[in-house]
This record gives C-alpha cells, structure tokens and sequence, in this order.
C-alpha cells in the first residue's frame, strides 16, 4: 500500500552534478534491486565508468531530458523524458528509484508531478504519456493518481519467468492537466518564474545518447 509521506519529504528535481556520476552508474547497472519492476524482460548489459561517464550521463548534466530526483537534497533516481515521435509531438516519460525503501512514500508521484509540469511549459505538446507493464502495480497506481489515464493495454505481449503481463500506456493531455488541481500553481512564483526563463532559452535538442 502506497504511504503518501510527502508532506514530511522535500522532493526536487535538479540536473545532476558531475561528481554524482560514480552513483548514478552503480545504481543503473549493479544495484538491481529496482530493475525488477521496470522492465526486467529487458536486459540492460554494463558499460564501464568512464563510457557511461561521457555518455549517458551527460544527459543528467544537461538536465533537459533526464533529471535528478532529490529527496531533502538527497538523490534516490531519476526522471526522464524520451520521443516516441518528435515530428507529431509524441512525447513519454519515465521514472526510476533506486532504493526500495524509498518506494510506497509518493516520491515518485511528486517528482513525477514536477517533470510533467516542466515539460508541458517547455515543450509545444498536447499530451504526456507513460508506459509500464502489468508486473509493476506501483507504477500503475502512480500513474492514475496523476490524473493519468489508461489509454491502451496490449495483453499477454511481455513475456517474464515464466509468465505473461499486460503492456499498458497511459496518457495526460495538456487541458487535463492543467483543470486537475492545477499543477502549474504547484510551484512557488520563484519556480514558476525561473521555469518560463528555462523555456524561454533552452536549448530543445542536445541529440544526446
């Protein structure tokens, strides 16, 4: 059962630091413990430091695409965005917490709250989706208190020890967003300020791998 504990928790997003680099890359390739439920049937094969370093990792750097999750300036994950198909403006996110102790807490439901916020007053999109898998019902719940709906469920398409799940899409369009609470509104004037200076100036595309 999820424990909402965000009042009690500070949780922001922040480009990463390059002195976090040695953390990011432990947990992403050998402190597995999360990769059980985000998409285990897909394999991620190590890469040494230094290659993810200079590669991956910059992505965190820049912070336009991937982002840090911080909890009372600690970081436990990270939120991402991808696209499907950038010339119909196509846009996903994700989101991983390394820790499960940090799981159950609505962390991810606030960073995940704060991303899409972000991303809507960055980039000229209708919608915001999420995908997952039916063997991960945290995200599935985190999903729909976002205000998010299921919009597809392809079934029996992931095949993991031994047993078959659901592939689920799920989706938030922008005027729906904006009605649920008003996320915008979530962030103080300094946040909302600095954000439409960050829209304003960023760079969209760093075509980083």
């Amino acid at each position: 059962m999820d424990v909402d504990v965000t009042n009690r928790l500070v949780v922001t997003l922040r480009a990463a630091r390059r002195n976090e680099a040695r953390y990011f890359w432990r947990n992403i390739y050998y402190s597995r413990a999360w990769k059980q439920y985000d998409a285990p049937y897909t394999p991620i094969e190590p890469v040494s430091f230094w290659s993810f370093r200079f590669g991956l990792f910059r992505r965190f750097i820049v912070g336009d695409t991937a982002q840090v999750i911080c909890v009372d300036n600690e970081p436990v994950g990270y939120v991402t965005l991808y696209w499907e198909d950038k010339r119909t403006r196509w846009l996903e996110v994700g989101i991983t917490i390394f820790d499960p102790t940090d799981w159950g807490k609505g962390i991810g439901r606030r960073a995940l709250t704060q991303w899409i916020d972000q991303l809507f007053i960055r980039h000229q999109v209708n919608r915001i989706g999420l995908t997952t898998w039916s063997g991960n019902p945290g995200m599935m719940r985190c999903a729909k208190a976002l205000g998010m709906s299921e919009e597809g469920r392809l079934r029996a398409v992931r095949y993991y020890q031994g047993e078959y799940y659901d592939s689920l899409r799920y989706g938030v369009l922008r005027d729906e967003w904006l009605q649920q609470a008003a996320p915008l509104c979530r962030m103080d004037t300094s946040s909302a300020e600095a954000m439409t200076t960050v829209a304003s100036t960023m760079h969209q595309d760093h075509s980083l791998v």
